[in-house]
C-alpha cells in the first residue's frame, strides 16, 4: 500500500468511529451497517477483489470465503480474541494473513467472570427479578440463601492470560485456587499466584466455583458434560465466558433444574445468538448476551488492534498480533 493506492477492505460490522476513520483515512471501506451478523450470501459477494477484511466471530472465513474474496486477499483482521471461525490453515496456504485481539480484554472479560461467579452465587438477578415482579415480601432469616465466595475454591480450566486474571481477582476474596490446563505456565507463576495444579476431574470434584477460560477446539467442545457436571458439588456455581459450545447446554439445564449443582453463570452460547430453552427457564441461571468485553474502553481496543493489523498486513509489515508468521511463505496454490 502506497500513498497513491486505497486498497479496498471489508468490515463486517460497525465499529467504534475511531477506529472507522483511521480505516477510511488510507482505504476504500466497505461496511455492513446491519446490527445482526452479515448474511452468508452478501459476506462472500462482499469479499470479492477486497485485499483485506475485519471480522467478528460471527463471521466464517474458510475455503469458501477464501474463494470468493479471491487472490488479492491479504489479511484477515477478527475483531476477537478466540478464532475459531478462522480457517487459519487454509488461510496459511494462500498466503493470507490471519489476526486476533488478544491482551486488550483480559482484565475486562476476567471482571465479567467475577461478577457472573458472584451474581450466580448470590442470586443477584434473581433477586432482581423477584422485587420487579411486585411479589409481597418481608425480610427472614432463610430467604433467598446463596453461598459465600470469600475463602471458596475457585477452579480455574484455561490458565492463560484470562484465567491468572481471575486468580489475581480470586486472591483478593480470599479464594483457594486451583487450575487445570494442557500447558502449565512457569513455577513462578504458580507461586505468584499460589495456584495449584490438578487434573479436570478432580478440579470439578474439590471446587468450589468453577471458571471456565478454555479456547474451543475439537478437545474442548462439550469438555463440560453431563459426566462431569455430575462430578461437582451440589453447591458448585459453574462460570463460562470462553466459547459456548465448551459447555453442553443440554446437560447444564438438566443438572441446574435438578439441582444437581448450584447455579451458573453464563456470558457464551452454543448456537448463539439463541439460547438453550432449558436454562432460561432455570432462576439459577445468570444469563447475559456475550458482554465478557464490552466496556467503551475495550471495544475501543479492540477495534483499536484490529485495525493496526489490518494496516499493517496491507502495507507490508508484520501485524502485532498474527496468528499465522509462516503465511508469509505460503505453499503453492
Amino acid at each position: 500500500m502506497t500513498a497513491e493506492t486505497r486498497p479496498p477492505v471489508l468490515v463486517t460490522r460497525r465499529l467504534p468511529q475511531q477506529a472507522l476513520d483511521r480505516i477510511t483515512a488510507v482505504c476504500d471501506m466497505t461496511l455492513y451497517d446491519g446490527e445482526d451478523a452479515m448474511p452468508r450470501g452478501r459476506l462472500l459477494a462482499e469479499a470479492a477483489g477486497k485485499a483485506g477484511a475485519v471480522t467478528l466471530l460471527t463471521d466464517r472465513v474458510d475455503e469458501e470465503f477464501l474463494d470468493a474474496a479471491g487472490p488479492q486477499l491479504t489479511i484477515v483482521a477478527n475483531y476477537a480474541v478466540g478464532f475459531d471461525n478462522i480457517d487459519v490453515d487454509a488461510c496459511t496456504r494462500r498466503g493470507v494473513l490471519a489476526c486476533n485481539t488478544p491482551e486488550v480484554l483480559t482484565e475486562t472479560t476476567a471482571d465479567t467472570a467475577f461478577a457472573l461467579m458472584m451474581a450466580a452465587a448470590r442470586r443477584i438477578a434473581e433477586g432482581d427479578r423477584f422485587l420487579r415482579s411486585g411479589t409481597a415480601w418481608i425480610w427472614g432469616p432463610l430467604m433467598m440463601l446463596g453461598q459465600d465466595v470469600h475463602h471458596a475454591t475457585v477452579g480455574i480450566v484455561g490458565f492463560g492470560r484470562i484465567g491468572q486474571a481471575v486468580a489475581r481477582r480470586a486472591r483478593g476474596f480470599s479464594m483457594r485456587v486451583v487450575y487445570h490446563d494442557t500447558a502449565r505456565p512457569p513455577a513462578e507463576v504458580e507461586q505468584e499466584l499460589a495456584a495449584e495444579y490438578r487434573d479436570l476431574e478432580d478440579l470439578l470434584r474439590e471446587s468450589d466455583f468453577i471458571s471456565l477460560h478454555t479456547s474451543l477446539s475439537t478437545q474442548t467442545r462439550h469438555l463440560i458434560n453431563a459426566e462431569r457436571l455430575a462430578l461437582m458439588k451440589p453447591t458448585a456455581v459453574l462460570v463460562n465466558t470462553s466459547r459456548g459450545p465448551v459447555v453442553d447446554e443440554q446437560a447444564l439445564a438438566r443438572a441446574l433444574a435438578r439441582r444437581q449443582i448450584f447455579a451458573a453463570g453464563l456470558d457464551v452460547f452454543e448456537r448463539e445468538p439463541e439460547v438453550h430453552p432449558g436454562l432460561l427457564a432455570c432462576d439459577n441461571a445468570v444469563l447475559i448476551p456475550h458482554l465478557g468485553s464490552a466496556t467503551v474502553q475495550t471495544r475501543l481496543a479492540m477495534a483499536n488492534l484490529a485495525v493496526d493489523n489490518l494496516l499493517a498486513g496491507l502495507q507490508g509489515r508484520r501485524p502485532p498480533a498474527l496468528l499465522n508468521p509462516q503465511a508469509r511463505d505460503p505453499e503453492p496454490r
